[in-house]
């Protein structure tokens, strides 16, 4: 008579499993990190978070502080916008209307501006109609929605073709913006490269009472593409 016990159904059950060796070390390691930074998990999980906004600064969204009175009345001193920098990664290109932020390093200044599209690449921009409007391929452009109160379109007569890969920009506090006008005889001509464009401001985020979306006006969506300008 075999005298070995034999397990029961019950004693295999009772057993516990055996912990994968690489799921220990995995544990253990994070163990490990949690050990040796002061706060242990707290400390982890603000690293993370930390982290995650940095990747999202750099290649998501950034928020700007808007340094002058040149786009006023609706981007005051001191608000801070949001900028998508994912408005022109996936073909996509700036529209006139748009308000973006560029790097104008090497022909507007040492720093990053934010200003309106005016005139994209092959636009004919005049400056001005016998209403002393600006016109974009041939069509007078009703800017008064966004325009400062009390500022005219532009007192500095230009006609200019936009290059393709610029974009012709203007504040709207034009009295108060130093922009395409004013470098149209420094190198570039006043044009922003689109290359050094930055992203598209959408929100503004501060203050909270003056959180609101920036949208592109419709003061151009009776605008000629550049092939079809006429006058």
């Amino acid at each position: 008579m075999d005298t070995e016990a034999q397990p029961t159904e019950r004693d295999r059950s009772s057993r516990p499993e055996p912990v994968a060796a690489e799921g220990r070390s995995r544990f253990a390691l994070v163990s490990r990190i949690t050990d040796w930074l002061p706060g242990g998990w707290i400390s982890v999980t603000m690293l993370l978070s930390l982290v995650f906004l940095l990747i999202l600064n750099a290649f998501v969204a950034q928020p700007f502080q808007i340094p002058s009175g040149s786009m006023e009345n609706g981007l005051r001193i001191g608000d801070r916008v949001l900028v998508n920098k994912l408005a022109y990664r996936f073909g996509a290109e700036p529209r006139r209307g748009d308000v973006v932020v560029f790097d104008g390093t090497g022909y507007f200044g040492n720093a990053d501006y934010i200003k309106r599209v005016v005139g994209v690449g092959g636009d004919r921009v005049v400056c001005c109609d016998k209403e002393g409007r600006i016109e974009v391929n041939g069509r007078s452009v009703d800017e008064s929605s966004f325009l400062h109160p009390g500022d005219s379109p532009s007192t500095v007569s230009f006609h200019v073709v936009v290059p393709d890969g610029t974009l012709f920009v203007l504040g709207d506090h034009r009295s108060d913006s130093s922009d395409s006008r004013d470098h149209l005889g420094s190198p570039g001509g006043g044009m922003v490269p689109v290359s050094d464009v930055i992203g598209r401001a959408d929100w503004i985020v501060w203050p909270a009472g003056h959180w609101i979306r920036i949208g592109r006006p419709s003061a151009y969506a009776r605008v000629p593409a550049a092939g079809g300008a006429h006058g």
